[in-house]
């Protein structure tokens, strides 16, 4: 079991998990919901879909992001050894959600103005191909642009961001969050974006996407991956566009 002391001591990545958990368990029981397609969008239709986007963008993105947490959960141990001055690190992870609350409200828009150009069907993927065509194209271009690089650079070297970029207090440990997650969403908005292409609750290609973000950021050769990856998306584009 797991000590009370220590559940205190790091309550914060506690937090982070239980918010993958729940994100998690939210995207599975949608799921499995018989959800009627969407002809007619309201204002009820709308605050839902950005919810749904919030808590998939929680899911997806929170656990690549968790070295960052860990690591700035470790300084700030190392810290209060010292007797020096920390802030929490919630608000680093708080920020770092505003960053992608952001992105929700922001693809949400864009996934209604999708919807009313009839380029999405009513089951929320799209309705044409020259649509699909277009995103796998952006998306594979996106992957080699040099903006790309220099942010997944960021998301995969989290110690040179914060021994460059460390503020002190909670407000600046918030920024912290808010500007590790502007370099992550410049990282990952276009992969994010191609749920609108495969089915915003496509279960399975969300935990692709899921997979392929963590691999991007975490693992060996990441960065050769995503060039890889770039590679496929334009070549399956011109596929789809060809066949």
């Amino acid at each position: 079991m797991i000590r009370a002391s220590h559940l205190v001591k790091h309550w914060p990545m506690f937090v982070a998990f239980a918010i993958i958990s729940v994100a998690w368990y939210y995207i599975f029981f949608i799921m499995k919901m018989n959800m009627s397609p969407v002809a007619q969008w309201d204002y009820v239709d709308v605050i839902l879909l950005f919810i749904m986007w919030a808590i998939m963008m929680a899911a997806m993105m929170l656990p690549s992001a968790l070295p960052i947490f860990h690591l700035i959960e470790k300084i700030n141990h190392q810290r209060e050894a010292r007797n020096a001055a920390y802030s929490s690190s919630i608000y680093f992870i708080l920020g770092y959600l505003l960053a992608w609350l952001c992105y929700s409200f922001a693809i949400t828009l864009l996934q209604w103005w999708f919807h009313h150009l009839a380029l999405l069907t009513p089951m929320m993927k799209s309705a044409q191909l020259e649509f699909t065509c277009l995103i796998l194209l952006l998306a594979g271009v996106y992957q080699w642009l040099p903006i790309k690089q220099r942010c997944l650079n960021h998301c995969r070297s989290p110690l040179g961001f914060i021994t460059s970029s460390w503020q002190e207090g909670a407000i600046g440990t918030f920024k912290m969050g808010v500007s590790h997650g502007q370099y992550c969403l410049g990282c990952c908005w276009i992969l994010m974006a191609l749920l609108l292409v495969f089915g915003v609750m496509n279960l399975l290609w969300i935990i692709a996407l899921t997979f392929i973000v963590f691999i991007e950021k975490l693992v060996p050769n990441g960065v050769l991956f995503s060039k890889i990856l770039g590679v496929l998306l334009i070549l399956s584009s011109m596929w789809l566009f060809i066949a």
